[in-house]
């Protein structure tokens, strides 16, 4: 069995539109919700790859815009580059990441370290992502990661994707809606939905489009 486009959600109602598109009338498209963080989401790819080919993967769903990032509320971007945020190691000196480390996440054919390379961009605004296993919710820790990684938008499962998608030699891409500035944690002023909604609505037009 093979698809054109692995379509990848973490959730639900980050993958309800898309359902609702495309079951049934794009068999060539799949969608997996991976569940949420690094582990489900590079699970749910691995189990998935190991059963069928796939042409190309997209993450799509929502996540919080750094301080600096220039990004509002409710914009939609793709992931130039995806990075782990928080792999490596703490020190005196601040943190180490895995190139500091000398401990490549990917050794063959190119070492790679924190920064994963993707491939497909669905969206034409591109920044750089982060993928971290605890969502941060301060705005001295956001401006400390987006300092040391250079990154604009933070989820939880887009370096995992697209690491497992370099190791089969899948191209990779991703999309998010900004559903939050990531700062002092205020769940308030966040907008799952409607950038669960607007991200949905980038990947269905790029589909349409292609």
């Amino acid at each position: 069995m093979a698809v054109e486009l692995l379509l990848c959600v973490a959730t639900e109602f980050e993958g309800n539109l898309l359902r609702e598109r495309l079951d049934g009338s794009h068999p060539s498209v799949a969608i997996v919700r991976t569940g949420v963080g690094p582990v489900n989401a590079a699970h749910a790819v691995t189990l998935f790859l190991a059963q069928a080919d796939a042409g190309a993967i997209v993450v799509c769903g929502v996540g919080g815009a750094y301080p600096a990032s220039g990004l509002h509320v409710g914009d939609v971007v793709c992931a130039a580059t995806e990075g782990y945020g928080d792999l490596g190691a703490t020190s005196p000196s601040g943190f180490l990441d895995m190139k500091t480390l000398g401990f490549p996440v990917v050794e063959a054919p190119t070492p790679l370290f924190n920064v994963i390379p993707m491939q497909v961009f669905p969206v034409e605004r591109r920044v750089p992502f982060v993928t971290v296993s605890c969502c941060t919710g301060t705005e001295s820790a956001a401006r400390d990661i987006e300092q040391r990684t250079a990154g604009a938008v933070e989820s939880m499962e887009g370096a995992a994707i697209a690491h497992v998608a370099h190791l089969h030699s899948v191209p990779v891409g991703e999309v998010r809606g900004i559903s939050n500035i990531v700062t002092d944690r205020d769940t308030r002023t966040w907008k799952l939905k409607e950038a669960a909604i607007a991200s949905q609505e980038a990947v269905l037009a790029w589909i349409a489009s292609r």
